[in-house]
């Protein structure tokens, strides 16, 4: 099941609040925004996950090192609880190591904690993507660091991001663009070698942004094309609630300026 293209898309409808059942709990209302909005938690509290849904989140991602498996049993109760807010949340999981163990059964064992998809470094092996698991799709992280290329490896770089088209078993790629300040201070050469890596990538991107999203930042990542931002979450649960409904706010406002000018947004 493409629950990767389920997020992406679900950002840019509209959906009513309400009940879930007879002794379910009361569903957001979520307005349409330009890009999903996702939520990272480092470490797992009880109740984050539900009180990330409740600010805005339309997605969650949890970090995992591959060997605490009692951690698992944990990120499988935070799903259950934000699932009970939104029946179609899409959750995924951050492998930090662990990779070389993998299996299918290993997979199938994640999908079982509710996870819907996995994000995958590029020096991870392989053969991870060749694994046939319907239910659990695959996001590579790819590194495209302008700043600290030479004028070769900018040439050189769209040629290997390109490769990845050739490779199956990928549903999209976190992008991973080093900024040290913000979005909102690319210049207009940057937004183009940018924009280019995206349109050569040809999968749809998540993008990690920072605490201090401001509109600016908003309207850089609508040139550069991104499907889903990543926020990661601060140790107060308070700080990150202000952080999810500003940059919700943020995200819904440049929908509204989309819809307004009749100017494609961010897409595919």
């Amino acid at each position: 099941m493409a629950k990767l293209q389920d997020l992406f898309s679900q950002a840019r409808r509209t959906q009513s609040s309400g009940g879930m059942g007879f002794l379910g709990k009361s569903k957001p209302e979520s307005k349409p925004h330009a890009a999903s909005l996702v939520v990272e938690f480092p470490t797992v509290a009880a109740g984050s996950a539900e009180a990330a849904i409740k600010a805005g989140a339309d997605g969650l991602l949890f970090a995992w090192n591959g060997k605490e498996t009692a951690q698992l049993e944990t990120i499988k109760q935070e799903i259950a609880s934000a699932r009970a807010l939104n029946e179609d949340l899409v959750t995924g999981l951050r492998l930090t190591g662990g990779w070389e163990k993998l299996t299918h059964d290993s997979l199938l064992q994640i999908k079982e904690q509710g996870i819907q998809y996995i994000i995958l470094p590029l020096n991870a092996p392989a053969h991870l993507l060749a694994i046939e698991t319907k239910e659990v799709e695959k996001v590579v992280t790819v590194p495209l660091q302008a700043a600290t290329q030479d004028n070769l490896s900018r040439f050189f770089v769209p040629l290997a991001i390109r490769s990845l088209a050739a490779l199956s078993g990928i549903g999209a790629v976190l992008v991973d663009f080093g900024f040290k300040a913000s979005p909102g201070t690319l210049t207009i050469e940057d937004a183009a070698y940018y924009r280019g890596l995206r349109e050569v990538a040809q999968y749809p991107a998540f993008v990690p942004i920072q605490a201090e999203f401001n509109e600016q930042d908003a309207h850089a990542l609508k040139i550069l094309g991104v499907q889903a931002v990543i926020l990661t979450a601060s140790e107060s649960g308070d700080t990150t609630t202000q952080q999810l409904k500003q940059v919700r706010e943020l995200l819904e406002k440049l929908f509204q300026e989309e819809k307004d000018s009749n100017v494609p947004g961010i897409r595919r």
